[in-house]
């Protein structure tokens, strides 16, 4: 909830939240933010107290330092919060990005829209591209809930167990950017769905780029075919070995599907095949010969010694990484090409051996 204290209108509504008891926690720190916006401006400028006053008096005008700016409700917290006006706050939460993403740049990226399917290693890439400013609107479809298991990955804590995990994203990415627009699909990619995930409720809002991170071979299928009929690139991070795929639909309207890899399977024929069926497939995605040799183990032993895929932490951040960085050089109109990169980092950073040899030892006594 945005809340304008310089309105009647505003005001009033502040009074009734703070009355209503929903409030448990206010936290105002404008005035260091707003000291943050005139460095901004003027990064040359050694400010004394008086010209720091004179420029507060100067952006601020005759308003109360108090109705200035935005107040921002937290439901889920209970957490009201003090932020400078949403132009003023996009400048300085995004200052340090420059020159880096120049503030044309970053204007650009903000008026666009990126569909997020499956948040669970998806969340990475959601809230990374929501700290950088890469998209102004967002629509987040998962449905499942946050388990115990998830929290070897997610950003997330006991307190969010059983929180749905794009409500869960949606939640760190406005705490990150209040200002963001974004829609929440808790029920999934499914066939009612998936039709206002890409075009917006009434057609008017389609997407720029889809993030596709989910498990369910159909959706998977269904959002590609989705995409390439709109024109919409797709990335998926599989974060085994790093693997980053580009398909530029935006750019290669007639493009198979995942490269071809689906064999010119429809999400109709994957809707009608069964679990083994729809594995195989998922394998042949993912290029199974290339998979690292803990996940090619893993799949014989899913259902009996383990209960779904291995995933780490560190490679969830990776992918994060790698798709808000290859989001925002495709919007930006970088000419990425379609197909995968490897960003493998047992290859990249190998190690001698698998123990902690002596003679290892002596050899990086010796480099000291």
């Amino acid at each position: 909830m945005l809340l304008d204290a310089s309105s009647r209108e505003g005001r009033r509504d502040l009074e009734a939240l703070v009355a209503s008891g929903a409030v448990g926690a206010v936290h105002d720190t404008i005035e260091d933010q707003l000291d943050e916006l005139i460095r901004s401006e003027d990064p040359a400028v050694a400010h004394s107290t008086d010209s720091r006053a004179a420029a507060r008096r100067r952006i601020c005008g005759a308003t109360p330092l108090w109705q200035w700016g935005t107040w921002v409700f937290s439901a889920w917290n209970g957490r009201l919060t003090h932020v400078l006006p949403r132009e003023e706050f996009q400048r300085v939460r995004t200052d340090r990005n420059r020159n880096k993403i120049d503030r044309a740049q970053q204007r650009d990226l903000r008026a666009r829209r990126i569909g997020v399917v499956g948040l669970s290693v998806g969340s990475s890439a959601a809230v990374t591209l929501a700290m950088e400013g890469v998209g102004g609107a967002f629509r987040l479809a998962d449905f499942d809930t946050v388990g115990l298991s998830n929290l070897n990955r997610l950003r997330a804590g006991i307190g969010d167990l059983g929180v749905s995990k794009a409500v869960l994203a949606a939640r760190q990415m406005f705490e990150i950017d209040p200002y963001l627009d974004i829609e929440v699909c808790a029920d999934g990619l499914t066939e009612d769905t998936i039709g206002p995930f890409f075009d917006g409720v009434d057609g008017t809002e389609p997407l720029d780029l889809l993030v596709e991170e989910c498990d369910t071979v159909w959706a998977k299928v269904a959002a590609r075919e989705y995409a390439r009929d709109r024109g919409i690139p797709v990335l998926m991070d599989t974060n085994d070995r790093g693997l980053l795929d580009v398909e530029r639909f935006d750019l290669e309207p007639q493009r198979p599907l995942l490269h071809g890899r689906t064999g010119g399977s429809t999400s109709a024929d994957v809707a009608r095949m069964d679990r083994g069926e729809q594995l195989s497939l998922l394998l042949t995605m993912v290029d199974e010969p290339r998979l690292s040799p803990v996940m090619r183990d893993a799949i014989g032993e899913m259902g009996r010694s383990l209960s779904s895929w291995p995933q780490l932490a560190s490679g969830v951040m990776l992918g994060g990484a790698l798709v808000a960085d290859t989001a925002r050089r495709i919007l930006l109109g970088e000419l990425i090409p379609s197909g995968r990169t490897y960003i493998d980092l047992d290859e990249l950073i190998p190690a001698i051996g698998q123990q902690r040899t002596a003679e290892f030892a002596r050899v990086m006594e010796a480099a000291r």
